[in-house]
């Protein structure tokens, strides 16, 4: 069998008259043609369900019949015959004057053929109409191929980026972090605060990733200096301090929406609420939304954790030192927005299982 005898025999035809003698005739001229598939019905009333159950790939309608008649079945088709690759109708009719001719194609009709017909055209007319069809078909599926591997390849490019940006976060804190789970832990948290917030779960997602890198500038920081296990002096701290700068400059002109969230916070996470932080003095809601619930989750990370220099502080010590923060380091809404997450203090005592939590519950309310 030929490709083109192939797809006669497959195409699915639906014809409607309400002459039975018509409907055997049309059923004779089609099958001696190749067309194996033809459903035929004088019942107007029953074309729309057929349609639906059928999904013909073509419809042959006459026009004057009882009610419904073929200018009321067009209608009722509607969007089934109306958009470019949809089920085409072939009206095959008696009346053959212009206003019936302009009302049928107006209602969606793709062609138009006077009874009596000449079988060769008619015939010509529904090759031209199933082949019409068919390559609109066949340009929809490549072109929903062709989204599939861009979609495909854009997840690939996404995963990518971020497990480059989660090995860029491993080395900014594998000097000085024995765990290596600072970043995340200070990610998650922020997520939580930001969720808390209220603020849009995709800004939500976006600041838990971004924030893993607040600190990547700390790998232009000398390890005489970043691993000092005492008191940094006035030159040292202002060594330190350059960290935010350096990370701000290894992350800037990233054109993805998570390189420039994590660019504002590497640059901005130190600033502080009444405007007496670092880099550049930036006061209340100057400072980034993003860097501001940063900045608090980083401080409860630090301080509830050993480094270098100094050993984790006491959950209580650690719950006082952020409430006499709050309105001058950190942002009093942000402060509350860490006591709504329902961990509160014991998110101070438990650090360690931040991530574990936040996994079990603010993310799963969240859907992320």
């Amino acid at each position: 069998m030929t490709t083109e005898a192939a797809r006669k025999a497959r195409a699915r035809i639906l014809v409607v008259d309400d002459e039975p003698m018509n409907l055997r005739l049309l059923r004779r001229i089609l099958e001696k043609e190749g067309y194996e598939n033809v459903v035929t019905t004088s019942e107007g009333a029953d074309v729309a369900a057929m349609v639906d159950e059928l999904s013909p790939d073509l419809m042959l309608l006459d026009l004057h019949m009882p009610q419904p008649d073929g200018f009321a079945i067009l209608r009722s088709l509607g969007p089934r015959i109306s958009s470019p690759g949809s089920m085409p109708v072939l009206v095959l009719t008696g009346d053959a004057t212009a206003e019936a001719k302009r009302g049928a194609l107006s209602l969606g009709a793709r062609d138009f053929l006077a009874k009596p017909f000449d079988a060769t055209e008619a015939l010509l007319r529904i090759r031209n109409l199933l082949e019409t069809r068919r390559l609109y078909k066949a340009m929809e599926e490549h072109n929903q191929l062709l989204e599939s591997r861009v979609a495909q390849r854009t997840t690939e490019l996404k995963r990518s980026e971020l497990e480059i940006l989660e090995r860029l976060a491993r080395a900014s804190e594998i000097r000085d972090d024995e765990t290596g789970r600072h970043t995340q832990r200070v990610g998650d948290l922020s997520g939580a605060i930001a969720a808390a917030l209220g603020l849009d779960p995709h800004f939500v997602d976006l600041i838990r990733r971004a924030a893993t890198l607040h600190d990547v500038g700390k790998i232009g920081i000398p390890d005489a200096i970043l691993l000092k296990p005492g008191t940094l002096t006035a030159d040292e701290i202002k060594v330190m301090r350059e960290h935010t700068m350096i990370g701000a400059r290894i992350l800037s002109g990233g054109r993805s929406e998570l390189m420039i969230v994590a660019e504002r916070i590497a640059l901005n996470h130190h600033e502080h609420w009444d405007g007496s932080g670092y880099p550049n003095g930036l006061k209340g809601e100057e400072i980034p939304i993003e860097a501001r619930i940063v900045a608090l989750a980083d401080c409860v990370d630090a301080l509830s954790s050993t480094r270098p220099y100094r050993s984790a502080w006491p959950a209580a010590a650690v719950t006082d030192e952020i409430k006499r923060a709050n309105g001058k380091q950190f942002d009093p809404k942000v402060f509350d927005a860490l006591m709504r997450t329902g961990f509160g203090r014991s998110i101070v005592s438990s650090m360690p299982r931040i991530v574990e939590s936040l996994q079990a519950h603010a993310w799963k309310s969240l859907g992320i």
